[in-house]
């Protein structure tokens, strides 16, 4: 690689993030998920069967991607969909069980992406939440529950 001192802090972001999300997704395909695929799924975990629409609204998803990525969920019995009573036009989606176990074992494989890398990871999942907030303008939270934003999909 060239030499990273010079770069930038969002370039050293943004290849940092790459290099993560690929490392993930190779682990993640033993499991038959992908990236996009968790985000989802720790959203429906957090928030209960909620309308697509909704969904892609809060994993901050265009509705299309929110579907491709919901129809390979379906595939492998992660999530459910079915039309949502009270509007038609609308799907609601369900976590299966099977989406819940898939989800703890990629919690699991996470944290074996940075094992390797001498890196204090609450610090950076701390800094990183800071970053997030600010550029979203989103208040800082006054207590966070279980080491997690609500309103943020986690990854």
């Amino acid at each position: 690689m060239p030499d990273m001192e010079r770069w930038p802090t969002t370039r050293l972001l943004s290849t940092a993030a790459r290099l993560v999300e690929i490392s993930w997704n190779e682990k993640l395909k033993s499991i038959g998920l992908t990236h996009a695929g968790v985000i989802a799924m720790q959203v429906l975990a957090a928030k209960g069967a909620i309308t697509q629409a909704a969904l892609a609204e809060v994993a901050r998803v265009k509705a299309q991607t929110m579907g491709t990525t919901l129809a390979r969920l379906e595939l492998h019995g992660h999530v459910t969909r079915h039309r949502s009573d009270s509007d038609r036009r609308s799907h609601v989606v369900t976590l299966t069980e099977a989406g819940i176990a898939a989800l703890e074992e990629a919690v699991k494989l996470e944290q074996d992406v940075l094992a390797p890398v001498a890196v204090d990871t609450a610090r950076l999942r701390d800094e990183l939440r800071i970053v997030v907030r600010g550029l979203a303008g989103l208040p800082a939270p006054e207590q966070e529950t279980r080491g997690i934003d609500s309103d943020l999909p986690q990854s």
